[in-house]
């Protein structure tokens, strides 16, 4: 009698799978297109077929036990199958999650084209790829150049003692000087320049600022309230 009921315990652990095969066809169909598709949901569930067909063939875990381990093993199949399914709608909302966590991280809204949000003073703050190193910019498009901070332009290599301090610009805080350099490349999320114009400030800064000979060799930038959008 025990060797017949562990028999249909084992059936019915077998079967589960198939079942949920069919139910998720029918849930889920648009997530089956494609044979690599099939394939992957094909490999998962023969895998969960030997895993409840071993836990139904152990003889020393009571019916009750087995019982309980293949509806805890078939939720997980379906969690975890509705998670793919849902892949995209569920990465959208982890990029919301950064865009309001990371402001300066950015988020690809399109192809080419990447949104901030403001920070709590109201200010756009981007993180670029600068020759390789990763900076953060405050935005400024009354820069004509991309500024560095002296403290930034060392972390890119140049040596602030030989540079030339041949511009002067007037600031709210007076006449400062600063030294053109060129950039190799800046990179914004999929958003890259080559050879940018840029000035190191010979005073300190909080903030690089990413101005024009950036922001103006894009193929436009919006600002809507308190998001931002740089398109390459």
């Amino acid at each position: 009698m025990a060797k017949q009921r562990v028999f249909w315990l084992w059936i019915l652990a077998a079967a589960l799978p198939v079942l949920l095969i069919a139910f998720l066809a029918v849930r889920y169909p648009e997530a089956l297109y494609g044979h690599e598709a099939k394939g992957q949901l094909i490999q998962g569930v023969v895998l969960l077929a030997l895993l409840l067909g071993s836990a139904a063939l152990h003889r020393r875990s009571p019916p009750g036990h087995i019982l309980r381990n293949v509806g805890l093993w078939t939720a997980i199949a379906v969690t975890l199958f509705a998670a793919y399914s849902y892949r995209f709608e569920l990465l959208a909302i982890k990029d919301r999650m950064v865009a309001e966590l990371l402001p300066h991280a950015g988020v690809e809204v399109a192809p080419g084209a990447v949104s901030f949000r403001a920070d709590a003073s109201g200010h756009f703050v981007v993180e670029a790829t600068v020759d390789g190193v990763n900076i953060r910019f405050l935005v400024d498009t009354g820069a004509s150049d991309v500024v560095l901070s002296p403290a930034d332009a060392e972390r890119l290599g140049f040596d602030l003692k030989k540079l030339s301090y041949t511009r002067r610009f007037e600031t709210a805080n007076g006449i400062v000087v600063g030294a053109p350099v060129r950039l190799g490349s800046v990179a914004v999320g999929p958003i890259g320049i080559a050879d940018v114009r840029a000035t190191v400030n010979g005073a300190p800064m909080q903030n690089s600022l990413l101005g024009m000979s950036f922001l103006g060799r894009l193929s436009g930038y919006q600002v809507s309230r308190d998001t931002l959008v740089l398109r390459r």
